[in-house]
């Protein structure tokens, strides 16, 4: 049996939490000045985005995020792929790889502050860090996936190693690469924040910690719920162009369930 929500009751949902919201500041439930009502936090939302300063900030935020989305993605395609391919590169490299995997990214950004400053260099390496790892795993799981029969039907045809890595084993991958890239997507949105935050002086993580440092409450609200809708709208386009680039996968996915 399959279970299936209406995209309308979420909505209904989440339109119930605002009005809590607007109640519970109108009402002074929380009993303190920082919890403002909602309709507070959107006028200073409208504000500062009539003013430029939000849009501003969230295109330098998406900058430094696709940046190192696509770094950590592609080397992390590319490792996947010569682990999968080599196995002796993955007995190698493999320790060292599971050895810097678990180190929480905060505890990477201060040693890059020191190596690399506190520019976008920093910022990138640090999302291309988050996002390599579960690109990595992803790809090397969908190499491991590639039914044994195509990859010799491309030998017997006569296909060399890399058009077999480019036009057989790449496309058969594909589904698992991008649901690696979706998470890391989020994950990616998360991290460059938190190195706004952390070291910053732009982007929407710094312009955070500096309307909290201020007291500016509604301001500071303001940019959580920017955060909130540009990271569901992210997924949203993602799961968009997912299905138009691997529609085969899906139909064949519907196929299969029927």
């Amino acid at each position: 049996m399959r279970f299936s929500a209406r995209p309308s009751s979420g909505l209904v949902l989440v339109a119930g939490l605002l009005v809590l919201w607007e109640v519970s500041a109108r009402l002074d439930w929380m009993h303190t000045p920082n919890w403002p009502p909602l309709t507070h936090v959107l006028a200073a939302l409208l504000r500062d985005t009539l003013t430029g300063e939000i849009p501003l900030l969230v295109g330098g935020t998406l900058w430094r995020m696709a940046a190192g989305l696509a770094a950590g993605g592609v080397v992390g395609v590319a490792v996947g792929m010569v682990f999968a391919a080599l196995p002796l590169t993955a007995r190698l490299f493999g320790p060292t790889v599971e050895l810097i995997r678990p180190i929480p990214i905060p505890a990477v950004i201060p040693p890059l502050v020191l190596f690399l400053g506190l520019d976008n260099t920093m910022k990138v390496t640090v999302v291309a860090l988050t996002v390599f790892f579960p690109v990595l795993t992803n790809t090397m799981q969908g190499v491991g996936a590639v039914e044994a029969d195509t990859l010799a039907m491309g030998r017997t045809f006569g296909i060399g190693p890399l058009r077999r890595a480019l036009h057989i084993t790449l496309p058969a991958v594909l589904p698992y690469i991008l649901a690696g890239f979706r998470v890391s997507l989020a994950l990616a949105l998360v991290v460059t924040v938190v190195a706004e935050m952390i070291a910053g002086e732009q982007g929407v993580g710094h312009y955070l910690v500096m309307m909290q440092f201020a007291g500016r409450a509604p301001e500071m609200y303001a940019t959580v719920v920017v955060l909130a809708v540009l990271g569901y709208l992210l997924n949203r386009a993602f799961l968009m162009m997912e299905r138009r680039v691997i529609h085969w996968w899906f139909a064949l996915g519907r196929q299969h369930d029927e």
